[in-house]
């Protein structure tokens, strides 16, 4: 852990662009790293370049923890799919097999738009990311602080 013995203190709305930052992928290598000790957000990526001067020690000391991205928090296609059985279990395979292709997402999406449920599945998703990041802080020792959560 850090050499400080206090908590880490972050606010959800910047620890959930960092995911969706590390999310991003692709052919960018993107980074975040939270500081145990200050609570700030390094971004480091290959293909842009950040005002912030990076510390030295970023990527070797324990006092930086890297931000997990989609993946890592399993919010990728096996949320996609615990929707679909949840909302339209008799669809199961036929969004499964969008999976196996390039352009899998776009065609969830456009899937989901025909049968009026996108908005649910935003408002789903979002959950689910909120519940997986704030686990994610409770095993690691952040405290999520936020001025108008009710889950802090």
């Amino acid at each position: 852990m850090s050499s400080s013995s206090s908590v880490t203190k972050l606010r959800y709305a910047d620890l959930l662009a960092a995911c969706e930052f590390v999310s991003a992928g692709g052919v960018i290598d993107s980074d975040a790293y939270i500081d145990r000790d200050t609570g700030a957000i390094h971004y480091v990526s290959s293909e842009f370049d950040f005002d912030d001067e990076l510390p030295p020690d970023l990527e070797s000391s324990d006092r930086y923890i890297a931000v997990p991205n989609k993946h890592d928090l399993d919010l990728g296609r096996h949320l996609v799919l615990s929707f679909i059985d949840r909302e339209l279990p008799n669809d199961y395979g036929t969004v499964a097999a969008f999976f196996r292709k390039k352009g899998a997402y776009a065609r969830f999406t456009n899937f989901l738009e025909t049968r009026r449920l996108l908005q649910r599945w935003y408002d789903f998703r979002a959950l689910r990311t909120e519940e997986a990041l704030r686990e994610w802080c409770r095993d690691n020792g952040i405290a999520i602080v936020d001025e108008a959560s009710t889950r802090e």
